[in-house]
């Protein structure tokens, strides 16, 4: 899958200088959890890591993680003007639209809680939604005139995925989860716990997951090169240890003025 694979170098391993991270105090949570952010974007196949980063940077900086899936469940649940319409479109088997979803997004960017900063986690996924948030995020005084918004893709390898996917075993009696490539039980085919045999959902086989990943190359990858003609993306390398990868997505949301170009 080509581009799914950032270029070589595009952070280092471990903390500047090879320093070790220090234990924070509760001083610097709370310097930290003062910054003013602005809106980060967040890019990447389905099994980048996209959520776990995400919960990292809300719980770093005290931002809300924004996803579409968790404002339309809210909006259908509250039974609010578009929680009914977004319903209509679901029971009638249509695709909820992009004109509902964008209002419903910008209902929730009007929330206090935004004002610092916000995660946008599975949105835009298409270039539309992207020019459309592109004007929303100027009229709220973001971009060039305001805080900068930071778009950063978690790149990972087409075989990376497939098997960080595929390779996915759930213990049906505990539910804990294996990878039989990079977290394999002791015994093969068994929990380690409580020893059942462990399956494999029915989404985690190689002919779903090769659809996934062929969908979201079509449809959400060209939001890579809308935002790398801008200027604004950055990229990590999804591959690397979690704990790296975090550390390399939170120097580029605080050194904007450092952030290399693509």
């Amino acid at each position: 899958m080509k581009g799914l694979l950032p270029r070589a170098g595009a952070f280092g391993e471990g903390e500047p200088g090879g320093k070790p991270m220090l234990a924070k105090t509760a001083a610097d949570t709370m310097t930290e959890n003062a910054i003013a952010v602005g809106p980060i974007i967040l890019l990447g196949a389905p099994g980048a890591g996209k959520g776990t980063q995400a919960k990292q940077i809300a719980e770093r900086y005290g931002i809300p993680q924004i996803s579409t899936g968790d404002i339309l469940r809210g909006n259908v649940a509250r039974g609010t003007e578009f929680g009914k319409r977004a319903k209509l479109d679901m029971n009638s088997g249509k695709l909820v639209s992009d004109d509902l979803v964008n209002s419903m997004v910008a209902e929730r960017l009007s929330q206090p809680d935004c004002q610092r900063g916000f995660i946008l986690d599975g949105f835009p996924r298409t270039v539309a939604q992207a020019q459309w948030l592109d004007q929303e995020l100027a009229a709220r005084g973001f971009g060039q005139s305001g805080l900068p918004v930071v778009v950063i893709n978690v790149a990972v390898s087409y075989n990376q995925l497939l098997q960080r996917l595929t390779g996915r075993r759930t213990c049906p009696v505990d539910g804990k989860i294996y990878n039989i490539y990079f977290q394999p039980p002791k015994q093969e085919g068994n929990c380690d716990l409580c020893g059942a045999e462990l399956v494999q959902r029915k989404d985690d086989k190689e002919e779903v997951i090769s659809e996934r990943l062929k969908s979201y190359e079509r449809e959400t990858l060209p939001l890579v090169e809308y935002y790398h003609r801008q200027g604004s993306l950055r990229q990590v390398n999804g591959e690397l240890p979690v704990e790296q990868v975090t550390a390399g997505v939170f120097r580029l949301i605080e050194d904007p003025a450092g952030r290399e170009k693509q």
